[in-house]
């Protein structure tokens, strides 16, 4: 519900603010509410939609708020990520949703990327079965994964195992890299935002996702709703690396359509 008229600092008939304090209740009032349209600005405020979308790509640029179309979302920041071993369990449901819905991407016969994380895995795990795939991968899970899958071709890369993750990052996983293409890179991610593109907490290893992602023709980035909108620490691609994004159907309407319009296949699982 809607916050009534008179919680709004300032209207079209009431005193009028300096831009800076009208980006400051706009800021206040997407946390708030969720959300925030240009026509909401310009009939609170007194200000044309010009007005309205400039203060809107201010605060987008600032990483105060996510822009969408007609208006705007709030930007969450990534808490710290727990282990590998200790995430298995959470939002188990949702990551085998899209773990089979990416899976359903690849045709037999295709060499793929398979990258580090929980949702990737799932991913691996419902690879199985179908003839003459290849996947490369720097994930200690999936490599143990399909060891003895006979019908599919298994390329892993070396270098230094990060214990938290359980992938294998470094110089050495970097210069494997630069050696094998794929069809397609399925890729967990931390944060997915609109302005900040995708970024992830650990600088090792995404130096490693930032070589991931030239392997391949078509780059799937495979993340649960929570993983939208957030930011992280570092970055590692803007979103145009970006040709498919496999999510759930928990995922924001208006953070969908603004995918879509960047043109992404967007898969809701």
């Amino acid at each position: 519900m809607r916050e009534p008229r008179s919680s709004w600092p300032a209207t079209a008939a009431g005193p009028r603010l300096s831009g800076e304090e009208r980006r400051e209740h706009i800021v206040q009032w997407v946390q708030r509410q969720g959300r925030i349209t240009v026509a909401e600005i310009c009939r609170r405020f007194g200000v044309s939609e010009a007005t309205a979308r400039r203060d809107l790509e201010a605060l987008a640029e600032a990483g105060r708020i996510q822009r969408v179309r007609g208006g705007a979302i709030p930007v969450r920041t990534a808490l710290p990520e727990p282990p590998l071993l200790v995430r298995m369990h959470t939002h188990q449901d949702l990551k085998q949703r899209i773990g089979r819905a990416a899976a359903g991407l690849v045709r037999p016969g295709e060499s793929v990327f398979i990258g580090s994380g929980t949702t990737a895995l799932e991913v691996a795990r419902h690879l199985v079965g179908v003839p003459g795939v290849t996947v490369i991968t720097n994930s200690l899970p999936v490599l143990n994964l399909l060891a003895a899958e006979k019908n599919i071709t298994v390329i892993g890369l070396g270098g230094m195992l990060r214990p938290e993750e359980l992938s294998f990052i470094g110089s050495i996983t970097e210069r494997a890299l630069a050696e094998v293409r794929a069809e397609k890179v399925f890729i967990g991610i931390r944060g997915i935002s609109l302005e900040h593109g995708l970024t992830n907490e650990y600088l090792p290893e995404v130096l490693a996702d930032r070589a991931i992602l030239k392997v391949g023709r078509q780059v799937v980035v495979v993340a649960d709703h929570t993983k939208l909108g957030v930011v992280a620490p570092v970055f590692v691609a803007p979103l145009e690396a970006v040709h498919t994004v496999v999510t759930d159907v928990d995922a924001p309407s208006e953070f969908v359509e603004a995918l879509r319009e960047r043109g992404m296949q967007v898969v809701l699982a």
